[in-house]
């Protein structure tokens, strides 16, 4: 098949999994679902959050659709309550070109560089608000004021995650039930402002002049961007070391640039804990193969980037060896995953305990957490260091984007075909 005849292919997008509000039943979705066209064109799929569903159609408006939460939390985060996907109220002008969803914030990226966030309000820095919330706040309202309960905390560097809560509380795992009594809770105290409520208005991110924005990913509590020069910058919650500043700084409210190469670049208020041109966690004291990143990714608590040489750096939480430096330690600056060096890796992705990388070769490397089979290694074994997919469905495959759930992935290859693996009460559509 030639381009031209790959370009008058009309492109489809299907649907499976946990979507309440994505059909008129209200259930799981066990098989792969046609999304209603709806007289869109779609451009790309940008994955979905806690019960909505996310894509970009070909003028670059996002489309949203599903949800359930009659409370409005999940309104003000996906846009929709039902089965038409209709664009997310965006300023008509605006068209994206990159989306990104998690448990409960979206974060998605312009043609003209710029960032809007919304959802979940400890996830949202100071910027510019659009639209009116559910208490009725003005429009364009400046978001640093509202930010109230967004301060930068810090705490000891030795206070690191109890292996006992691994499995409680999991980036952005919250329990729903909670998030519904305390967002009630909210609302009923407060009569005539919607400063207390959990949940923000799109957001205009504030950013350094010149700084276009090309890529956005986000995390249980965190969100990463990449800009058009190869420069990282996150925000949110950081207790894990998954904004990659070299502390635990619990929360930040503003977008950081976070040193991920030569430090000397990035400026003196955040590269006093990393030597020039090189990292300094232990174990490490090498210069990071590339000039600058060219992929990022978030998962629950922890952080993956990609240089433009191939090389792949984690950060942030680590327990269950999702960081892939052979052990189960947090990870508080960008670290290499030196086992991988020496390996062109073009993709990668991440979930809530598990990281997913594929190569220039079209193979797939897999470590981390492994409760539900997430990593397709075969059993339920974390992996602490990158593992080679080395099984026959996978055999004389070329893998051309991979993602990742919580608790799956999934793959599509360059011939068009989808695989995937994981939990599968909702998620593999098999």
């Amino acid at each position: 098949m030639d381009g031209e005849e790959c370009e008058a292919l009309e492109k489809l997008v299907y649907m499976w999994g946990y979507l309440p509000g994505a059909l008129p039943q209200r259930t799981p979705l066990l098989t792969p679902f046609r999304v209603p066209v709806s007289g869109y064109n779609w451009k790309d799929v940008s994955g979905g959050g806690c019960g909505f569903a996310m894509a970009i159609s070909e003028p670059g408006k996002l489309i949203t659709w599903g949800s359930t939460d009659d409370l409005g939390q999940s309104y003000v985060t996906s846009g929709k309550h039902g089965e038409t996907p209709e664009p997310f109220p965006l300023p008509n002008e605006v068209s994206i070109v990159k989306a990104a969803a998690a448990w409960a914030h979206c974060v998605a990226a312009t043609d003209c560089g710029e960032v809007y966030t919304w959802g979940w309000k400890e996830c949202i820095p100071s910027g510019k608000v659009f639209g009116e919330t559910l208490s009725g706040v003005s429009p364009e309202k400046d978001a640093q004021g509202k930010q109230g309960s967004f301060l930068t905390e810090q705490v000891s560097p030795r206070s690191k995650v109890s292996k006992s809560t691994g499995g409680t509380v999991s980036g952005g795992e919250i329990s729903t039930k909670r998030r519904k009594v305390s967002s009630a809770k909210q609302a009923a105290e407060t009569s005539s402002s919607g400063d207390d409520i959990l949940t923000a208005m799109p957001c205009l991110v504030t950013l350094n002049p010149g700084v276009r924005i090309t890529s956005v990913a986000a995390g249980g509590r965190h969100t990463l961007v990449l800009s058009d020069i190869g420069q990282v910058w996150g925000w949110g919650y950081g207790g894990e070391g998954q904004l990659g500043l070299g502390s635990r700084i619990r929360m930040v409210s503003s977008p950081h640039l976070i040193p991920c190469i030569d430090s000397s670049s990035y400026g003196k208020d955040i590269s006093a804990s990393l030597s020039q041109g090189s990292m300094s966690s232990e174990g490490q004291n090498f210069r990071i193969p590339g000039s600058c990143i060219k992929a990022i990714a978030c998962g629950g608590r922890h952080s993956a980037v990609i240089t433009d040489a191939g090389a792949v750096l984690a950060f942030g939480w680590g327990l269950y060896g999702q960081c892939g430096q052979g052990s189960t330690d947090d990870e508080l600056s960008p670290t290499c995953v030196s086992s991988l060096l020496g390996i062109r890796i073009v993709g990668v992705a991440a979930g809530l305990w598990h990281t997913v990388c594929t190569s220039a070769d079209g193979d797939v490397y897999a470590f981390g957490g492994n409760q539900f089979g997430q990593l397709g290694t075969g059993s339920d074994q974390a992996e602490v260091l990158p593992r080679l997919l080395d099984c026959q469905s996978l055999e004389n495959v070329n893998v051309k984007s991979i993602s990742c759930g919580a608790r799956h992935t999934a793959l599509v290859t360059d011939n068009g075909k989808v695989f995937s693996w994981g939990w599968n009460n909702w998620a593999l559509g098999t």
